[in-house]
């Protein structure tokens, strides 16, 4: 009625006054109700913890499904082209190492426009809609078609990118200085440990099988979409972070980044000194995420002298590699105090220390032919290769990834709280480019040189990455004598 102009002119003065008055606060109502309403039992500190919680279920629940559909990928594509498999698709030829490669091409290319992606839509929606690239990268199960797998594997590449990069900026905008390390533990744990029972119902449900026929692909198809969908329903549910109001008035200060402003802040900020020396740290990441979830538990299924029981080693490595994550997030998030007074140095040599003994140990005892395919028994390692070392290994890898990975996180989710979709999206860049690089030259390297690039850019990533922090120390030392 009041935007009505012949309305408003009947109105004396005095009561247009009144009734601007009662418009103007039905409008300020009907904003409120329209705002997500947060329970006052989860309003400060214990709201952002409970973000934190149901981020790592989400995270979670998205990868328990992915990592099974990862281990029954290669038995799917391989029983739908042999016409006796009892899940033969006529003319169908997918192939799971092109569709990895496609998969990481458009990761490294989607974490270019993650920040852009975030100004637009923010660490919430964006998660939400990119959570839906891992359901429709499943769904093809149902569908096996060559297209179809190829266009998901973009899709998912594309997704995979905003996912990580919306995960690191939410978690730092619910984190403080005083509880970014726990924080980051509490989530690192809860994600690694899809691996476990993903890994676990890998090997209980289709170990020893050659096959697998329609009924239980599409049975398999519709789990692991179950699971992808309660990782958006799971992310729907988080609220806005918690901000005091030195944190509100300094937003209401600052402008709101535009898409093309936070692109040029990404290529500014990967510039800096301190980004430039992290740039090996994050290198070193991806290489490890290609020897953790590829290079070492084929390595296991290609060795002869593990038996017939090496394909089931496989599996329990990996679960050891889970196991290993889940334990160091779990040591991090509950001693994250500790971590703040002691500083992240001290993880990230421990990180080292166990991820060298871990290259040594695989250096001694699976053979470097290991990753070109099934060994002989005349393919020797130094010594007879042990099931129980391999375990130990695989163990090590995964307990020292965790203190990189939380370090990483709490790291760049405190010194670059303020821009910190463009500092994730550097590291998520970096990070894929090598494992994508290293991907390709798994196949034809042997094992001994792809350790020792590791080794080289393990020891060139824990050095820069103390430096930084080292360095970082003294600024804050420098500023508060001036």
């Amino acid at each position: 009625i009041w935007d009505m102009s012949q309305t408003r002119n009947q109105f004396t003065p005095s009561r247009q006054l009144q009734v601007e008055e009662i418009v103007n606060n039905s409008h300020k109502k009907a904003k409120t109700k329209m705002r997500l309403v947060v329970p006052p039992c989860l309003k400060g500190e214990l709201g952002n913890l409970y973000n934190v919680i149901l981020l790592g279920a989400g995270f979670f629940f998205t990868f328990l499904g992915f990592n099974t559909m990862a281990g029954v990928q290669t038995l799917v594509f391989e029983s739908a082209k042999d016409e006796n498999s009892g899940g033969y698709v006529e003319g169908y030829n997918g192939n799971g190492l092109w569709s990895l490669a496609i998969t990481y091409m458009a990761f490294v290319v989607g974490n270019i426009f993650a920040p852009s992606a975030l100004a637009l839509m923010g660490p919430r929606l964006t998660m939400i809609i990119s959570s839906l690239g891992y359901v429709f990268y499943i769904l093809q199960l149902l569908v096996l078609n060559d297209a179809l797998l190829y266009t998901s594997s973009v899709i998912l590449g594309l997704g995979s990118a905003l996912y990580w990069t919306a995960q690191g900026n939410f978690l730092a905008l619910n984190s403080r200085e005083s509880t970014i390390d726990r924080n980051s533990g509490i989530f690192w744990a809860m994600f690694a440990s899809s691996g476990i029972i993903g890994n676990l119902i890998v090997y209980t449900q289709f170990r020893g099988k050659e096959f697998i026929d329609t009924s239980t692909r599409n049975t398999v198809g519709a789990v692991l979409i179950s699971m992808g969908s309660a990782a958006t329903l799971t992310l729907m549910l988080l609220l806005p972070p918690y901000r005091d109001e030195e944190t509100k008035e300094k937003e209401r200060n600052t402008p709101k980044k535009g898409p093309i402003q936070a692109l040029k802040d990404s290529g500014k900020l990967l510039l800096t000194r301190d980004m430039a020396l992290l740039s090996f740290t994050f290198f070193f990441i991806g290489l490890q995420l290609n020897i953790r979830s590829a290079l070492y538990n084929t390595c296991i299924g290609f060795t002869a002298q593990f038996g017939e029981e090496r394909k089931g080693l496989a599996v329990i490595s990996g679960i050891f590699i889970a196991l290993g994550e889940v334990l160091g997030g779990a040591i991090f998030g509950i001693f994250g105090k500790l971590t703040v007074s002691k500083g992240k140095s001290p993880i990230i040599l421990l990180g080292y220390l166990c991820c060298m003994t871990a290259y040594i140990l695989m250096f001694i005892n699976i053979p470097k032919e290991a990753p070109f395919g099934e060994t002989t028994l005349d393919n020797l390692a130094f010594i007879d290769p042990n099931k129980y070392l391999a375990v130990v290994a695989s163990f090590l890898i995964g307990f020292s990834d965790a203190c990189y990975n939380t370090q990483i996180l709490s790291l760049l989710g405190g010194s670059y709280k303020e821009d910190s979709s463009s500092a994730f999206a550097i590291f998520k860049f970096q990070q894929v480019l090598a494992t994508s690089i290293a991907f390709w030259y798994s196949p034809v390297l042997h094992l001994y040189w792809q350790l020792l690039i590791a080794a080289i850019f393990c020891s060139l990533g824990s050095a820069a990455f103390v430096s930084v922090e080292l360095l970082s120390k003294r600024k804050t030392v420098a500023k508060k004598e001036n």
